[in-house]
């Protein structure tokens, strides 16, 4: 199994992360991608890919934090081409649901972090919420020009959103909140991607999924997440995993 997408710069992670590796290894995860969401927190960041093997990293900004900060295009590539353990941009993206940043500086900091995942030919770790129309309007523009490497995070869209996504190649990442007992309309859009654009995720230590429902998440949680999207793609469980792997290292790594 791989964690797609975790917060281990957050805590109670940060503070407890030997025996959160411990916890990841002991259930058959493999590898692990920590995700930046401000420019403070890459120090971090590097400390905790540097921890273990298993781990990668991404540098970028979240929506929520753009009204802070907008880094320029070299502003985002230098950190990440200064460390060969960092392998995606962001977490970027659009977030119209808190509205934490304006709507322009959230979309001007997307555009750079587009442009910074295109020149770097690196997977665009992508966050939506409330912002279908803007964000494939944005992405959809920048992938005519060069093909883009994108990676819908903790996808929770609608199935026209979804459809609208795989023609331009998108991978979709399956959280905790598949396995929420409201979330039968997300289960439909999930048996509706196509395998080979699957990944799965914990968002730790967010989104802890059923039945660990009341704790703080963790890596080593994503064996429910993995169940579940079994049960909804009517997959075995570790044959989901072989494809579920075998998509975050060809996104990745090729």
């Amino acid at each position: 199994m791989i964690d797609s997408h975790c917060h281990l710069d957050q805590e109670p992670l940060l503070t407890n992360l030997k025996e959160i590796i411990l916890n990841s290894k002991k259930e058959g995860v493999k590898k692990i991608l920590t995700i930046c969401t401000t420019k403070e927190s890459f120090s971090n960041i590097i400390d905790i890919i540097n921890y273990d093997e298993m781990i990668y990293g991404t540098f970028g900004i979240h929506p929520h934090e753009t009204c802070k900060n907008i880094l320029s295009l070299d502003e985002i590539k230098n950190p990440i081409m200064k460390n060969n353990r960092v392998i995606g941009v962001g977490e970027t993206g659009l977030d119209f649901y808190y509205n934490n940043s304006d709507k322009e500086s959230q979309i001007k900091s997307f555009q750079n972090h587009i442009e910074a995942a295109q020149d770097l030919n690196m997977p665009l770790i992508e966050h939506s919420r409330n912002a279908e129309h803007d964000t494939f309007e944005i992405l959809n523009t920048y992938n005519k020009k060069k093909k883009l490497k994108i990676l819908m995070h903790c996808f929770t869209g609608s199935e026209i959103f979804a459809k609208k996504l795989l023609a331009i190649d998108a991978f979709f990442s399956a959280s905790g909140i598949i396995t929420f007992n409201n979330s039968h309309d997300l289960q439909t859009v999930f048996k509706k991607i196509p395998n080979n654009r699957l990944l799965i995720e914990t968002d730790s230590p967010f989104l802890t999924p059923v039945p660990m429902r009341g704790k703080k998440n963790e890596p080593s949680y994503i064996k429910y997440t993995l169940k579940k999207l079994s049960e909804i793609k009517k997959i075995d469980e570790l044959k989901l995993d072989q494809i579920t792997t075998n998509n975050f290292n060809k996104l990745f790594f090729n």
